[in-house]
């Protein structure tokens, strides 16, 4: 089950209201870390997210097959005319609420039906609540805040209880949410990450695809090793593993599998 990242989510929802509640209207409108978005945005994308968790729109009559982060983007477009004001309401009506029905999801049955999650696989129900830790972890603490956001507020140290479930989502999803990986990835590598969320595990190729198993095997032609919440800004490509991570071993196959990886 995901519990704890029903309590990291807690934790970080408070912190975002904390934030976004102090807000001035030139804050709202600078650009955030996510590229292409503003912090207008940014909480936008996280505010309709919560939304559509608790008070779902309606289905449209044909099935729209579009990669996840595209339907992110249409869920932030109608609103980008609504008011500063209007967004945060929005955030502040539905984010606990949302919590409450992803908590929901961690008893069964609902905790183990498997559903799709457009492009990124498809995952146990207990499991969306790793999703929303991790997606409000980054895009309050590397899209947001300082020093890679552009606001500057005091939050809590990133402790194991708020960034654990984020880095189990990214590795939990990094085998399902790009076709071919495998590809990208001659050999076995060790990933080592250190600090808050740390652990080990061994990416090795599976054909077109990687599988992603706890701990370090000797078969591992290399090591790349970095902080927990480095491994947040870098595996999602906001920055490049080169001026985080250190790496012992074969650096080219390391090279040409963190160039291609771009988790959701």
């Amino acid at each position: 089950m995901s519990k704890e990242a029903v309590v990291a989510l807690r934790l970080a929802v408070d912190e975002v209201k904390s934030v976004v509640s102090s807000l001035t209207d030139e804050e709202w409108s600078r650009p955030s870390g996510c590229a292409g978005w503003s912090v207008r945005d940014l909480v936008a994308h996280m505010s309709s997210n919560y939304k559509e968790t608790v008070d779902p729109s309606p289905l449209p009559a044909e099935p729209v097959q579009l990669p996840a982060e595209r339907m992110m983007d249409l869920l932030v477009e109608p609103r980008k005319d609504w008011t500063n004001q209007q967004i945060l309401a929005e955030y502040l009506d539905y984010c606990d609420k949302a919590v409450d029905v992803l908590a929901s999801f961690q008893d069964e049955p609902l905790a183990s039906t498997v559903i799709p999650l457009a492009d990124l696989g498809s995952y146990p129900m207990h499991q969306l609540a790793d999703a929303y830790a991790f997606d409000h972890y980054c895009h309050l603490r590397i899209d947001l805040l300082a020093p890679r956001g552009p606001i500057e507020r005091a939050v809590p140290a990133a402790d194991a209880t708020r960034i654990g479930p984020a880095v189990r989502w990214m590795i939990t999803g990094m085998p399902q949410m790009q076709q071919n990986l495998g590809a990208s990835l001659s050999a076995p590598i060790v990933l080592v990450l250190t600090g808050p969320g740390g652990g080990e595990w061994t990416i090795a190729p599976s054909g077109s695809d990687i599988v992603v198993t706890a701990g370090a095997s000797a078969a591992a032609v290399a090591t790349v090793s970095s902080s927990g919440h480095d491994f947040v800004d870098w595996g999602t490509q906001r920055s490049n593993w080169r001026g985080h991570c250190s790496v012992t071993g074969d650096e080219s196959v390391v090279a040409r599998f963190l160039d291609a990886l771009n988790i959701i």
